[in-house]
């Protein structure tokens, strides 16, 4: 909900100033009329004369200044607009051709116009080449980053991220630290990565890093691209479950072989012992035979238990993964022909195992049921049970034999490495495999048991392609250290923002309901790499407030209080200056008393900029202005929070052009600019 400085612009100030003249001017000429009336006593064509000649002065100010106003002055308001907005977008739609006195610029300004656009196409022909093979590139390389399934990083010499793609997108999900131009150590704050890429080799040559993060564990190569000026990619893999083996099944494995070696030691000594004794020693014999008997008791337990972890260590490997049962079908299904598809039924649910060995198991069990059953319809079904999912094929007919399964078992999978046999698999899986009979009398089933993934609800949909994951023109911005006042606008990290409140009265107790932002960097709106949060406001949002911004009770529900969302969109903002439309209603309404997060960083007002580059300008406001440089709001997204923070986003790019022609080029120097605008007037809703 944004408000924006009242108060009459400079235009209002001079047409006021302009009509004061023009009445006081006529007052007194009618004052100085009747007391020459009076004094005189004029008749006929004499006093027209005199009453006249007293008006004339107040009069010819007045038509004086309406006709600068209209053949002057608004043609000159007009064509400020046309040429700011010319200069934001050369694209821009033409609403104000000259007109008044300006008229005959008109075909000069379409001719400058037109040759702008002229040089434009022309340059943009020039390149057309290379540039259709720079998109093919781009492409390519995005089309590689979507599909690629191990998340990747590349960052410059100052370890900024110019490249992630969708896996790295999926690891590192809801990490507000995760984007173009964040600094790789916010994200992967480990003392060991930092060292490690400090010490990269230049040839290339690959290091390797275990990182922590969060609860898990990755496992980080680090290559210097060769050539490069210092870049860096890293490729992580979770290695968190095969580190949980190492120091789980795996080290209770290494624990219990020295114990093994004990009890073999006992025994041999125990027999070789008992072997040597002579006929009488009745008691020793009793003794060496107890001392044979516990340690081949001890020797048992100990096998089974090393028999349980091995199986533990096979269904807790790396290759056991969850799956998605409609996923392991469909896949399925695509490696058999139209005749002969399976239909899923039932519910669908998670399960561990390894993909392509199942495929290839479930292809060649499907292969034994024609074989055995001939041409009939199959389906498949997800049946949970204690701890364990069932995988069932369920056909009409009788349940198939023990011995024909048993004969399924043995078969050898040609398919998979090392051609294990049937069982090999179901071992593997701790699996199993039976047939029985429904409860209807006329349909069987075959039932597989698989163990059942920590996992509920249907997998994520695939995220849409997004253009935001590489940005190489990074690497040229100054260095993150470099001082902030001196850096050039365009190579800022900016968020905008923009806050709605259940009122306009802060100081009273009107707090914040929802907040929205975006990123732009290198220039550069993301617009996907966004910030859009509702807040719990702790009290009833007013009627009138929600008929604004469309916000009601029920949408603020189970939201976060202030005190939480506030650190969220402080970690979102990171180390970038913030943007707004009339900052200090937002800032006010985030750092209302007690907040406890404090967003000291410097402040960009596109309210205050725009009003000094055109003072003589009426409406500020982001309506305003978003129809002045020709930008639009897309529906339903007006008096939201992220829809007036992204079109307040676009209008900060549309006013660089604009500031850069002005040599206001720094930060320092923008500040400057909109400090000079800053009044003591108060705030009112824009």
């Amino acid at each position: 909900m944004s408000r924006r400085l009242s108060g009459l612009p400079r235009r209002q100030r001079l047409i006021g100033l302009w009509l004061l003249l023009s009445g006081i001017s006529i007052f007194g000429g009618a004052v100085f009329a009747l007391w020459l009336d009076t004094l005189f006593q004029p008749r006929g064509i004499a006093r027209l004369v005199l009453w006249a000649g007293c008006f004339s002065g107040g009069g010819t100010i007045f038509l004086v200044g309406l006709l600068l106003e209209r053949q002057l002055f608004t043609p000159l308001r007009h064509l400020q607009v046309q040429l700011a907005r010319l200069v934001a977008n050369p694209d821009a739609r033409d609403d104000y051709p000259p007109e008044g006195w300006l008229r005959a610029l008109g075909p000069d300004l379409v001719r400058v116009r037109e040759a702008w656009r002229s040089d434009r196409s022309r340059l943009a022909t020039a390149h057309a080449e290379g540039a259709r093979s720079a998109a093919r590139i781009r492409q390519e390389l995005e089309t590689l980053l979507q599909v690629l399934d191990t998340p990747l990083l590349l960052c410059d010499h100052h370890r900024r991220i110019l490249l992630f793609n969708q896996a790295a997108e999926t690891l590192f999900e809801d990490h507000a630290s995760l984007g173009l131009g964040k600094r790789l150590e916010a994200l992967l704050p480990a003392v060991s990565l930092q060292d490690a890429l400090s010490q990269l080799p230049a040839n290339g040559a690959p290091r390797e890093v275990l990182v922590p993060s969060g609860e898990r564990w990755l496992r980080a190569t680090l290559r210097r691209v060769p050539g490069s000026h210092g870049e860096t990619m890293l490729t992580l893999i979770d290695t968190t479950a095969a580190w949980a083996s190492e120091m789980g099944a795996r080290a209770e494995l290494l624990d219990g072989l020295p114990r093994l070696r004990r009890h073999g030691a006992s025994l041999t000594s125990a027999a070789d012992a008992l072997s040597a004794l002579p006929e009488g020693a009745g008691e020793m014999r009793r003794r060496l035979e107890r001392v044979i008997a516990e340690e081949s008791q001890a020797l048992g337990e100990d096998i089974d238990g090393l028999s349980s972890l091995i199986e533990r260590m096979q269904q807790e490997g790396e290759r056991l993964v969850p799956l998605w049962s409609n996923d392991l079908w469909a896949s399925l299904n695509e490696r058999l022909p139209t005749t002969r598809q399976l239909t899923a039924v039932g519910m669908p649910a998670w399960l561990k195992g390894d993909a392509s060995a199942l495929l290839v198991l479930l292809g060649s069990l499907l292969d034994t049921l024609e074989a055995t059953l001939g041409d009939v319809p199959l389906e498949g079904e997800v049946c949970l049970g204690n701890k364990r999912i069932y995988l069932d094929l369920i056909w009409e007919g009788k349940p198939l034999a023990e011995s024909r399964l048993g004969e399924w078992q043995q078969q050898h999978l040609e398919a998979l490495p090392l051609t294990p046999r049937v069982a090999d698999v179901l071992h593997q899986h701790d699996s199993d495999v039976w047939s029985l009979a429904d409860d209807d009398g006329q349909h069987a089933r075959l039932r597989l048991p698989f163990h059942a993934a920590g996992r509920v609800g249907a997998p994520r949909p695939t995220l849409p392609p997004r253009p935001e994951f590489h940005d190489f023109g990074i690497a040229d911005l100054p260095a993150p250290d470099a001082e902030l006042a001196a850096r050039p606008l365009r190579a800022l990290e900016v968020v905008a923002f923009d806050t709605e409140t259940t009122g306009l009265e802060l100081r009273r107790g009107d707090t914040v309901i929802s907040i929205g932002a975006c990123r732009v960097v290198n220039a550069r709106l993301l617009a996907s790499e966004t910030f859009d949060l509702y807040v719990d406001p702790g009290k009833p949002i007013p009627p009138a407030s929600t008929a604004i911004h469309g916000i009601t009770d029920d949408a603020v529900t189970g939201a976060p209080p202030l005190s939480v969302a506030l650190p969220r969109f402080r970690d979102y903002v990171g180390d970038a200056v913030l943007l707004a439309h009339n900052a200090a209603f937002d800032l006010l309404a985030l750092q209302s008393p007690g907040a406890g997060i404090a967003l000291d960083m410097p402040v960009l007002d596109t309210l205050l900029i725009s009003r000094a580059l055109d003072a003589s300008l009426d409406g500020h406001d982001l309506d305003s202005l978003a129809e002045r440089y020709d930008l639009s709001f897309p529906p339903g997204t007006r008096h939201t929070a992220l829809g007036d923070a992204r079109v307040t986003a676009e209008l900060w790019l549309s006013l660089l052009p604009r500031l850069e022609a002005r040599g206001i080029d720094t930060l320092e120097k923008a500040l400057a600019l909109q400090n000079s605008a800053l009044s003591k007037e108060d705030a009112c809703a824009s």
